[in-house]
């Protein structure tokens, strides 16, 4: 039995997300179980390093699976990628020791969140990117990021009701790029909570635009609910960037 590693990228515009669903396929991980099954000639379950939200996308999404097969990794690459649909595709598929598990070794991600920040909206960035046609404070929206790096509970900033699981995550990076009419958001940290980036993105938007000054973070923390937060941005500016493993 062989354990093998995929690296994945994906449009994520006509899925329901990264994680199967029991009476829908339309989602990341059903259409990629559906050929490699096929391929196994025997069912097969594949581990994703994390859910993705519907409509989200990937550059560097991390799966694996176990499979008995002599077939060698170049054809199962090609053979993969023959019958998926043009928006997924794995990158890489290498064979990993049997201990390796997608998700429980994970040490950390990176994703990043794309707005449109222009009067005039983009024919081709629409369905991957946040449109924002007003002028935002980049230099404030940065001050006030400053303001969530470390360690904290980032339970305002998810969609998450009362859990008995830790809500405290570490962000070790965020920066935010302006190139051109692009804004470029990107967050670096040992995890993310349900719908996290995308609260923490409507929040610093709230204070781009001047609704909010940076004391606004401040005040969501010391509150601890999601209520007091920004709004969640849609999901389509949204991609998994790359997973880290220690």
């Amino acid at each position: 039995m062989k354990n093998i590693r995929m690296l994945i990228e994906y449009d994520g515009s006509r899925y329901k997300g990264w994680q199967r669903l029991k009476d829908n396929d339309q989602t990341i991980q059903g259409k990629l179980e559906a050929v490699i099954s096929k391929m196994a000639e025997t069912p097969i379950e594949i581990i994703g390093s994390g859910r993705t939200d519907a409509g989200a996308h990937a550059h560097g999404q991390v799966a694996n699976f176990n499979i008995d097969s002599n077939l060698s990794l170049k054809e199962m690459k090609e053979y993969i990628n023959h019958y998926l649909p043009q928006d997924i595709v794995v990158k890489e598929l290498q064979q990993a020791s049997d201990r390796f598990h997608s998700r429980y070794h994970v040490s950390g991600k990176k994703y990043s969140y794309y707005v449109w920040n222009d009067p005039v909206p983009s024919a081709f960035q629409r369905k991957y990117s946040y449109y924002i046609p007003e002028k935002l404070n980049i230099d404030a929206m940065k001050k006030a990021a400053e303001k969530l790096i470390g360690t904290h509970d980032f339970l305002p900033f998810s969609s998450l009701k009362k859990t008995n699981k830790s809500t405290v995550r570490t962000i070790k990076e965020i920066s935010i790029e302006k190139k051109g009419s692009q804004l470029v958001f990107s967050f670096v940290g040992d995890g993310f909570l349900h719908n996290m980036i995308r609260i923490i993105v409507g929040t610093l938007l709230e204070i781009g635009l001047g609704k909010e000054n940076t004391s606004y973070i401040d005040h969501i923390f010391k509150e601890g609910r999601r209520a007091v937060a920004g709004d969640t941005v849609p999901a389509q500016g949204l991609f998994l960037m790359e997973v880290y493993y220690d």
